[in-house]
């Protein structure tokens, strides 16, 4: 898989392309990325990138030219070699990004992905070049860097090969629309605290049933809303129910927690 990043700082993306999970997947030829500065593609002698918006504000615009003369090359180089690319631009007004669109995003063969900067892009380069907008969230960064690689790492996680155990990436949280399960290491026992017996059992059933019951349970307390997105099996409603008993069980009563304060 290719991506060519558009970016005004390139630099930034040693974080995730010198170490790590996308490194290795780099090193391994699993995956590529490909930074091109616009300025690189600007024909003033200032290099200029943006200017002042029409109408007036604060902040500065992206040019159009630049960005498309960057995207165009980007495109060609991807195409010389085989790799038919789309164009994405990392926005807080675009499509909410989510697991299941990582999937589909990792189903592609290339992306441009174009890091805005100042207050955005001209729209006019929106409307010629760019065929999705994707947000990680609704808040604002100082630029589209930080975003581009959030989705980039999620998107080669995913792809074979890039982790060390193939099931990983499918028992991630989000992956089956459920937040993940608890999990232990060693050492078994610290102060009063245990591993739950089950996982010591050696009984592959029954840690896996006990895996997708504490992973709907986890959902239902921190994201009631997955499960009304997602839908459940009779047996998951099942392992649902028979968590919210024992977990109603274990919890003080309301007016123990009264009588105590």
């Amino acid at each position: 898989m290719r991506f060519d990043v558009i970016t005004l700082f390139p630099a930034q993306f040693t974080a995730l392309t010198e170490e790590g999970v996308v490194a290795r997947a780099l090193q391994r030829r699993i995956a590529e990325i490909h930074l091109r500065n616009p300025r690189d593609d600007t024909t003033d002698v200032h290099r200029s990138v943006d200017d002042r918006p029409y109408g007036g504000g604060p902040g500065m615009v992206m040019r159009y030219a630049p960005l498309r003369a960057a995207i165009e090359a980007a495109r060609a180089e991807a195409a010389a070699a085989g790799v038919r690319s789309r164009v994405a631009y990392l926005s807080p007004q675009g499509e909410r990004i989510h697991q299941a669109k990582i999937a589909r995003i990792s189903a592609a063969p290339g992306w441009v992905l174009i890091a805005g900067r100042y207050e955005g892009v001209d729209e006019r380069l929106i409307e010629d070049c760019v065929d999705e907008e994707w947000s990680i969230g609704d808040y604002v960064l100082s630029g589209g860097e930080l975003a581009a690689m959030v989705v980039m790492d999620a998107v080669i996680r995913l792809l074979p090969g890039a982790l060390g155990h193939a099931d990983s990436a499918r028992q991630d949280s989000h992956a089956n629309g459920l937040l993940d399960c608890p999990h232990y290491t060693r050492p078994e026992t610290i102060a009063d605290q245990r591993v739950p017996q089950v996982l010591l059992s050696g009984d592959h059933r029954a840690i896996e049933r006990w895996r997708l019951q504490q992973a709907l349970g986890r959902t239902w307390q921190r994201r009631p809303e997955l499960l009304q997105e997602r839908g459940m099996s009779d047996v998951e409603q099942q392992l649902l129910d028979d968590y919210l008993r024992e977990a109603s069980r274990s919890r003080p009563s309301v007016g123990a927690e009264q009588s105590e304060q």
